[in-house]
């Protein structure tokens, strides 16, 4: 296992310990030379090549550990160069497959409230957040929001995760008949909804969803830039739930940040109207499966092997949550909610009756304090308030018992001083 400096940044002097990961991505820690050095040998050998008409060898290699990596049957490798890239290209393949195989009337798509889907026009009217809409309004039609998985604010079945999941995943299949099947392509969904402070799938809920995507012809897509590479404690985020997607978007993890890149997985029965005639995906990035990238992809997933990441995920999850749950004795923390490695805690006015803040009360606690505040005690991670105010944590899969313990003491005296601010 690595040691302690790799989840540790430095800046103007001082160490603080990374609990985001840089923003979810940098799976294997800091300071890694093996990705570093793959970085530099492909340079010298191979700095650039598209991959198009033709290919690189290192692109060729990492498609293929990829798809060995991949659900059962999710065999094609798309590239691109980051996430909201890969959210992008999912919705245009989908578009395109069902013109192919004689359905060009399903073009529609639906994703969950509050959720995050990435920056370019698409992925980001995939996006159910509207603040970060609205300065770029009118985006693409035709993408339509259900409610997600946030239990701690279920506006029903709030003491049965079972029956909320399944009211939750019926609410996509409401939504599929009512747009009409045969004009919605596809449904995307995280497994861990980000935005809003990590919300996990109630128990079998992911099962419904592809149930009623099945029933209706509709491709499930499981947009995993956050989710996969280890951060659920599983290679992809699905995996976890037991589900198979039609596509996987991915990112940030597959390279552990020290390179751009990313992509979609693609299930192999979505490529076969391509197979034939003259048809093409025409869509590419100059820079997808760029070789320094795909190289350094290849050198962190053998780290993930040699150290066993997912094994050291799956061991130390339980502990990572217990040592958070410990927070729940703070009369600000309302909710802590997430799995694997990635975790939100929700703060709140009032425990009892789960009376959040006012936008005032919230900017003033986050912006106004905590961001500073969890900063100079030497803690990164994210402060935000996209739904409610949370305190999201994503640290290196490499951390242990004594980093989730520094992480828990470090939140705990700055939110006790937050709830005497208030």
């Amino acid at each position: 296992m690595a040691t302690d400096t790799c989840v540790r940044i430095r800046a103007a002097g001082r160490r603080y310990l990374d609990g985001l990961s840089g923003l979810f991505t940098v799976q294997v820690g800091h300071g890694r030379e093996e990705p570093a050095q793959a970085a530099a040998k492909q340079a010298a050998e191979l700095a650039y090549f598209p991959i198009g008409s033709y290919a690189h060898p290192k692109a060729v290699e990492l498609a293929e550990r990829l798809a060995g990596l991949a659900p059962d049957g999710l065999d094609r490798v798309f590239f691109t160069t980051g996430g909201g890239d890969a959210v992008e290209s999912a919705w245009k393949l989908a578009k395109q497959y069902f013109t192919l195989t004689g359905k060009p009337a399903e073009h529609k798509v639906i994703s969950r409230a509050v959720a995050y889907h990435g920056t370019p026009h698409g992925a980001l009217s995939l996006t159910g957040l509207p603040g970060l809409k609205e300065p770029f309004e009118p985006l693409v039609p035709s993408a339509f929001r259900v409610p997600n998985t946030n239990i701690y604010r279920a506006p029903e079945h709030g003491d049965d995760p079972e029956a909320f999941g399944r009211w939750a995943a019926d609410r996509i299949g409401e939504a599929i008949e009512f747009e009409g099947p045969d004009t919605v392509a596809a449904v995307f969904l995280e497994p861990v909804q980000n935005a809003g402070g990590c919300f996990p799938p109630p128990p079998g809920y992911f099962q419904r969803v592809r149930e009623i995507c099945d029933r209706h012809d509709v491709l499930l897509v499981s947009d995993e830039v956050i989710c996969a590479f280890g951060r659920l404690g599983t290679m992809f985020g699905a995996q976890r739930f037991g589900c198979t997607p039609d596509i996987i978007a991915f990112a940030k993890g597959v390279t552990s940040g020290y390179s751009p890149l990313g992509g979609m997985l693609v299930a192999d029965r979505l490529f076969e109207p391509f197979r034939h005639g003259t048809a093409m995906f025409a869509h590419g990035h100059t820079f997808g499966g760029h070789p320094v990238s795909a190289a350094v992809a290849l050198a962190n997933l053998d780290l993930f092997e040699r150290e066993d990441l997912l094994g050291h995920v799956m061991r130390n999850r339980d502990a990572f949550r217990a040592t958070l749950e410990r927070l729940r004795d703070l009369p600000i923390v309302g909710d802590v909610r997430g799995d694997g490695y990635f975790y939100g805690i929700e703060m709140v006015k009032d425990r009892d009756t789960r009376e959040t803040f006012t936008e005032e009360e919230s900017e003033r606690l986050l912006r106004g304090f905590l961001d500073k505040a969890l900063y100079e005690a030497g803690l990164y991670c994210r402060a935000d308030d996209r739904g409610d105010p949370v305190v999201q944590l994503a640290p290196p899969l490499t951390c242990d018992q004594a980093h989730f313990d520094e992480i828990e003491q470090i939140l705990r005296a700055v939110l006790a001083e937050a709830w005497a601010r208030l």
